[in-house]
């Protein structure tokens, strides 16, 4: 098969792929990038993969990073552009199911697409457009499948990480595992313990953030892999509720996590330290929280003007999404009509501040101040109080005296 219109993105890359071919060496571009311009999606960036080594590539280019030279991959930077160069290589043992005791360099490309993890990720193309597809990839992608290259067992037991690589690409592609790939992912399941909870956070969050979700959580039940993701072991009933939800799309990572907090009544310290240990950022964790609590007020319809002002709207519209995707309906024109029509969105929009208090009560700096400020905005978000400088100042006066 030959692509006779290549996108921009591998006409910039061309130059970089001839002077290594001119220098005496072959050079492809691999993998997710030939995957995705076969799939008619446009890739972000390419990988190319060559048989000359990192020393001879420093040779050939003037410009370039050392970026992980002990596995091959050398950065050239081109025409204000950086592409990865990475040479042929096989793989050793892999003794802690995450990494090679060591990599061999080789020259040629059939070894090197043999250690890759599935057959639609196997894929190579030549400046021509010309496709080199070893293991049937390019029938996978015709058929939805996804399937090993080569023995399953092998792969998984070279990288564990592959099983959730996979459940992810199902859910990103809408693509069927074959029974083979998904039965060696049931046996090798537990291998995962090895994997860094980062690692698998970034394919879950992937997972989480594609076109159908279910293709990529039926599987991960299935094989019993949710079982050594971090504190998911009884969260069976969860993750069917999610894989049972008609129309499942999240727009965002929070979205995801919500829902599944939601779905689990977790408190708020509970799904703090689930969080935590799934090693999220602080700003997850704060946007997850928020929108669990909106999500729960819009449910029991116990959403007032002080919930809405205090959780914001990112946390609004993400429970407006949840609670439509649980079957209640929400309007998420009505509520940002709602949240716009507060007096304020945050405390510095408030008519006065902790220093106009300072100086015009005549008060020292200290909690009290803090106090007032609080008391004002509760007043002014519910309607209490106008926002003016005159009436909040008074009330103040008020607070003072009491």
């Amino acid at each position: 098969m030959r692509v006779a219109n290549l996108p921009k993105i591998f006409l910039q890359a061309s130059p970089v792929l001839k002077k290594i071919q001119q220098a005496g060496f072959e050079a492809y571009f691999v993998g997710g990038c030939v995957r995705d311009l076969l799939l008619g999606k446009e890739p972000h960036d390419v990988d190319i993969a060559t048989s000359a080594y990192p020393a001879e590539i420093k040779q050939i280019f003037k410009r370039t990073i050392d970026t992980g030279i002990k596995h091959g991959t050398v950065t050239v930077l081109n025409q204000h552009r950086a592409y990865e160069i990475t040479t042929f290589r096989t793989e050793s043992s892999y003794q802690d199911f995450r990494r090679p005791d060591h990599v061999t360099f080789v020259r040629s490309l059939n070894n090197d697409l043999q250690r890759r993890d599935l057959t639609i990720n196997a894929l190579a193309m030549d400046l021509n457009g010309q496709i080199i597809d070893l293991f049937n990839g390019l029938q996978d992608l015709k058929q939805g499948i996804i399937r090993a290259v080569g023995i399953p067992h092998e792969r998984f037991h070279e990288d564990a990480l592959r099983m959730m690589r996979t459940v992810r690409f199902a859910s990103q592609l809408s693509f069927t595992i074959e029974t083979q790939t998904l039965n060696a992912i049931t046996e090798n399941a537990p291998l995962l313990k090895h994997i860094a909870v980062e690692r698998i956070h970034e394919e879950w969050q992937k997972l989480l953030l594609g076109s159908y979700p279910q293709k990529g959580l039926a599987p991960l039940l299935e094989t019993k892999l949710y079982c050594y993701c971090p504190n998911f072991a009884e969260q069976k009933a969860v993750l069917k509720q999610l894989v049972n939800l008609p129309q499942l799309k999240f727009n965002s990572v929070a979205a995801g996590w919500s829902l599944f907090g939601y779905l689990a009544q977790l408190s708020i310290t509970e799904m703090i330290k689930l969080l935590r240990a799934w090693k999220s950022s602080n700003s997850l964790i704060k946007s997850t929280t928020a929108a669990i609590q909106a999500t729960r007020s819009v449910m029991d319809n116990k959403l007032d003007q002080w919930q809405m002002y205090s959780l914001g709207w990112s946390a609004l519209q993400v429970a407006c999404e949840n609670v439509n995707l649980l079957g209640k309906n929400c309007s998420l024109t009505a509520m940002q009509q709602q949240y716009q029509a507060l007096p304020i969105k945050n405390v510095k929009e408030l008519a006065v501040t902790g220093g106009s208090l300072i100086t015009s009560l005549n008060l020292k700096p200290g909690p009290q101040i803090g106090e007032l400020i609080n008391n004002l905005e509760k007043a002014v978000v519910t309607g209490r109080l106008p926002n003016t400088p005159e009436r909040l100042l008074q009330q103040a006066q008020k607070l003072v005296l009491e």
